[in-house]
């Protein structure tokens, strides 16, 4: 199967005003850098999907890998490009765990996958770490 285009849709909800954001494309470049005033932020991540022997497989710039496993960063703060900020923080958005029927839905349509997660971690910063979706994915 050739390789098929495709976007995800992260929104992050009320993440703290005064923090900057941006995905990260390769091992450190932050793109689409964004001011967070406190309301919702969204970015979209082009991919390509290839179907591998054990359900889709991710490719693409903003695409990092742990073993088997592919995911997606978001950054926050001085790993977004913010300098004269105490946050330095990453989101890890695990895409080998959207399931692949959901997926080959997106693709059929011409759809995207669209989640939501949360824009603040408890301590009050921006979320970072491993994140999971608030209400799963959905294609639209």
């Amino acid at each position: 199967m050739a390789d098929r285009d495709l976007t995800l849709r992260i929104t992050l909800i009320a993440p703290p005003e005064g923090v900057m954001f941006s995905l990260q494309e390769g091992d450190v470049t932050p793109v689409q850098q964004v001011w967070s005033r406190g309301a919702d932020l969204t970015f979209d991540i082009p991919v390509r999907i290839n179907e591998g022997p054990d359900g889709p497989r991710w490719l693409g710039p903003y695409i990092r890998r742990e073993g088997p496993r592919r995911f997606a960063y978001y950054c926050s703060g001085q790993r977004a490009g913010q300098p004269h900020t105490e946050w330095t923080r990453r989101g890890k958005i695990w895409l080998t765990d959207i399931p692949a029927e959901l997926v080959a839905r997106a693709l059929a349509s011409g759809g995207r996958l669209e989640a939501a997660f949360p824009g603040s971690d408890k301590d009050g910063g921006p979320s970072c770490a491993s994140v999971k979706p608030i209400d799963g994915w959905t294609v639209a």
